[in-house]
Formats: structure tokens, sequence, C-alpha cells
């Protein structure tokens, strides 16, 4: 089935009866293996090498210098910075932490304070996210903004969206360099919602952030250096979020108005697999097995893997499409949806 179908096609409304029991047994199933269950150990190990990786990114800034070798160690702590938003994700799904409290203490110091990614804001967005995946009015990941996801919005966009829609396939790993300032940024605008729990204590450790991250900047760095380390560095962390999550949910199916499916089949027709091994695990954070979380959003990322097995068999059992693919693939159908959807923008004078 290629993504183009897939992303083409409403997801069929299947038979109400019985169908909320289709997740309660695969719940059932997935508890007596013990995949829910935590794993303490495990998030000890990873929340340390992430730590020690971060610390040790900010050693090399120092000790490198003044010295254009620094835009390698610029791109090596995009990749720290992704794996501590990597961390705050599973934190905020209280994979880590049991309790509130030490959840939203640890998101906002490694969100907030660590790498300028706003948590009350993410967690916020992500839960809408969750709840009602690729849909078009209720995902704030599928919102039209820069990008359109689906032909409807590309008809009814306006201004620099109608321009980037019809060659957006083509524009979107160039605009993902700005996706980590956008990231930052809309932490920032955030703070003016009064939905957002402790917007004070929030705004002063992001601000605080940005400060040190900058004064640490040219202090060490001459302008010149300091602000090609700043465009490398963001340049890379948003090119690398984007390649993290943009295999999830891009070019699959989407719902619109009342489309309403059962849990289940929400959560696996709207979602994608990416296959792979250990590498592919470490690079994406287990967001590779992006069905099983989003079926079951606080098992530890470890045991995701496990789960897979027992998903996808019981999706083949009771007769529910379950999509995986490779990364490049992903990429691939990911790029031609953007493609399709533009098209209508491209047929018009």
């Amino acid at each position: 089935m290629t993504t183009t179908t897939l992303a083409s096609e409403s997801i069929p409304r299947p038979p109400r009866r019985g169908a909320d029991g289709d997740y309660a047994r695969l719940l059932r199933r997935i508890s007596d293996a013990g995949l829910m269950d935590r794993r303490p150990g495990y998030y000890a190990i990873r929340l340390s090498l992430v730590g020690i990786a971060f610390v040790a990114g900010w050693v090399a800034f120092v000790l490198v210098g003044d010295s254009w070798w620094t835009l390698l160690v610029a791109a090596l702590m995009a990749v720290t910075f992704a794996q501590v938003a990597l961390v705050m994700h599973d934190v905020a799904h209280r994979q880590v932490f049991r309790l509130r409290r030490p959840t939203e203490i640890v998101g906002r110091v490694v969100g907030n304070a660590g790498i300028g990614l706003a948590y009350g804001w993410w967690q916020d967005k992500h839960t809408r996210h969750h709840a009602n995946p690729n849909h078009e009015d209720l995902d704030p990941d599928v919102a039209p903004d820069i990008l359109v996801w689906s032909q409807r919005q590309a008809r009814a966009s306006r201004g620099l969206a109608r321009l980037i829609g019809r060659a957006q396939a083509f524009l979107f790993f160039p605009l993902l360099m700005l996706e980590g300032l956008n990231l930052h940024l809309a932490g920032v605008r955030a703070l003016r919602n009064r939905s957002i729990k402790q917007r004070s204590l929030e705004g002063v450790l992001l601000f605080g952030h940005f400060a040190g991250y900058l004064a640490a900047l040219f202090v060490v760095l001459p302008a010149d250096k300091g602000i090609a380390f700043l465009a490398v560095h963001q340049a890379l962390f948003g090119v690398y979020m984007g390649c993290i999550f943009a295999p999830n949910h891009k070019g699959m199916p989407t719902l619109t108005g009342d489309d309403r499916p059962d849990y289940l089949r929400k959560q696996v027709l709207t979602s994608r697999n990416v296959r792979g091994g250990a590498l592919t695990d470490f690079a994406l954070g287990g967001l590779n097995y992006q069905i099983e979380h989003h079926l079951f959003p606080s098992m530890p990322t470890p045991n995701l893997r496990h789960a897979q097995v027992i998903v996808r068999d019981y999706c083949a059992e009771i007769g529910v499409p379950y999509h995986e693919t490779g990364l490049i693939a992903s990429y691939r159908e990911a790029l031609r949806h953007l493609h399709h959807v533009g098209a209508p923008l491209r047929t018009t004078e």
C-alpha cells in the first residue's frame, strides 16, 4: 500500500460493536507480558549518559575555543540537544517517574533550562496530538502553517504557505534548518497562554537558557565564529528533530470533522513504524516504534520493541492494517505525500 493511497483514503469506519474491547484485549496481553512495568535501571543509565554527553559538549566547546573546529562541536552538540529532547519526551509521558511533581521538575530542567525547549508548551501540544493524531481539526501537528498537510488545507492556504506549498516536498528538509528556531520561539509565544502551568517559572528557565547560551558563545568565541556556531548548531538541531518526528505520521491517513474511529484503530492507522536495528532505535529515541508508543504512551522506551511483536500479530488477527517501512522509505513516503497535497497549488494560476 503506497503512502499516496494511504493519505488519500479516509480511515474506514470499523464496526462499533466490540471495537473498544479490541484495545482492552491487547492491553491485557501487553500487561501480562510485563511490558508496562517501569524500567528505572534503564532510565538511570540513559539519563546519566545523556547528561554526561551534554556536559562533555560544553567542555569541548570551551577547550576548542577560538577555532573553526568549533563548528564540529556545534554539530555534535546538535545531536546531544536532540537526545535531551528525547529524554524530555519520555519524562513527559511519565515513563520515568510515576508522580507529577518529579516529572514536571525534570521536564523543565532538561527542557527549558537545558535546551531552551519549553516543557509546558510542548506537553500541552503533544498531549493534544496523542489524543487525536492526524486529525486536521484537532491535532496541532497537522495544523496548516508554512506547510500544508492535505489538499483541503492547500486550497485554503494564503500568502507564504500557498507559495511554499507548491514545492514543499523539495523544500521540506531545507526548511527543517529553521525548526530549532521555531521550537524556541513557539515556547516563548506560549508564555502568553494562561493555560500553561507555572508560566513565570517556565519563562525564567527559558530566558535563563537563552542568556546563558548566548553569553557562552560570545565570551568564548569572537563574533564571526559565535554566529557561525549558532547557525550550525541550531540548524542541525532542527534538521535532526525533524528527521526524528517526520516518519511517524506524515503521509499516513488523516481524519477530519466527526471522524472518530475507536482508540486502537485511530492510533494504529495514523501511525507508521520504522524498521531498523539498535542504531535506528538510538537515533530516533525509540519513536520508530510509533504505533506501540501511541497505543501505550507511558510504556518505557526499551519495552516498545518487545511490544511490537504482540501488537503486529494482534493487528493481523483482528484485520487492522499495520504499516512499517525502512527509514529512507519513510522519508520518501512523507515527501511523496507533501508533493501530492500541494498539487492543487501547482494547477492554479
